[in-house]
């Protein structure tokens, strides 16, 4: 449940900057197909990877990160 909040909010984030799963993939060097396990929970992430994408669509990893932590794990 935690890890599908977690794709969603990667998935949201990609959609709100306006980029598609090709051209996210073209920036992280990956094929479509990469972008596309992640979203549907095929292929799971770790935390250089998390940066990476961050960074791929343009966000400041740290406020992704806190925006997954709000949803995730509220206090």
């Amino acid at each position: 449940e935690e890890y599908q909040a977690l794709r969603a909010i990667l998935r949201e984030a990609r959609l709100g900057a306006r980029v598609t799963q090709q051209q996210l993939a073209e920036r992280l060097g990956k094929p479509q197909s990469y972008v596309a396990k992640v979203e549907g929970g095929e292929r799971r992430i770790d935390v250089i990877e998390f940066i990476a994408l961050a960074n791929a669509i343009g966000i400041e990893p740290a406020e992704l990160f806190k925006k997954s932590m709000k949803e995730i794990a509220p206090l």
